[in-house]
């Protein structure tokens, strides 16, 4: 049973520092990080305005070669806090994840994919559904937290207890942009 590592879950009301926090990390791995860098999305449910959230700034880093880009990330990102998490490959097998900060409260996590990953276009996807919808955004937070309540420290627990609600938005993302496409 993996646990969050410093005691309960927390989901926080939003807040609107959480914008901006996401602009100053963008702005230090694009300085550290340079060329390597083909753009930085804020995601994860601190992207979302009105969205409680575990407070920690979700960063998706597109590069344009995952293996290429491993290496050099792996021997930069320690430069800002960040931790390389090689456990996370078989979880995340398209991405390397990095967290910031001391275990649980994490501060931030950087999510380095390729932008044509299936991932990075469902967290996108994700974020702009929830972000155009105020009452999915209502729902999920009931269900976090909820979960948060029910699993206390039980990080995958809590994280699989979302995995129904997640894809569900998914399935009415997809057919929401697939709408917007049509319009234009």
């Amino acid at each position: 049973m993996e646990r969050y590592g410093g005691g309960a879950i927390i989901v926080a009301d939003y807040d609107s520092a959480w914008p901006r926090m996401f602009e100053q990390e963008r702005a230090k791995l694009e300085e550290v990080l340079g060329a390597l860098v083909v753009g930085i999305e804020h995601v994860g449910s601190t992207a979302v305005p009105g969205l409680a959230a575990k407070p920690i700034i979700d960063l998706a880093l597109g590069v344009n070669d995952l293996n290429e880009a491993e290496g050099r990330c792996i021997a930069a990102l320690p430069a800002l806090g960040y931790s390389y998490m090689p456990e996370y490959r078989s979880w995340l097998p398209d991405e390397l994840f990095f967290r910031k900060g001391a275990a649980g409260p994490w501060t931030h996590h950087v999510h380095v994919m390729e932008p044509s990953a299936p991932a990075w276009q469902r967290r996108l996807l994700f974020r702009d559904y929830l972000r155009a919808h105020p009452d999915a955004v209502e729902a999920y937070v009931d269900l976090k937290r909820t979960l948060a309540t029910t699993f206390k420290d039980d990080i995958a627990a809590y994280r699989n207890g979302k995995d129904a609600f997640v894809q569900d938005i998914l399935t009415k993302a997809a057919q929401w942009r697939a709408s917007q496409s049509q319009r234009s």
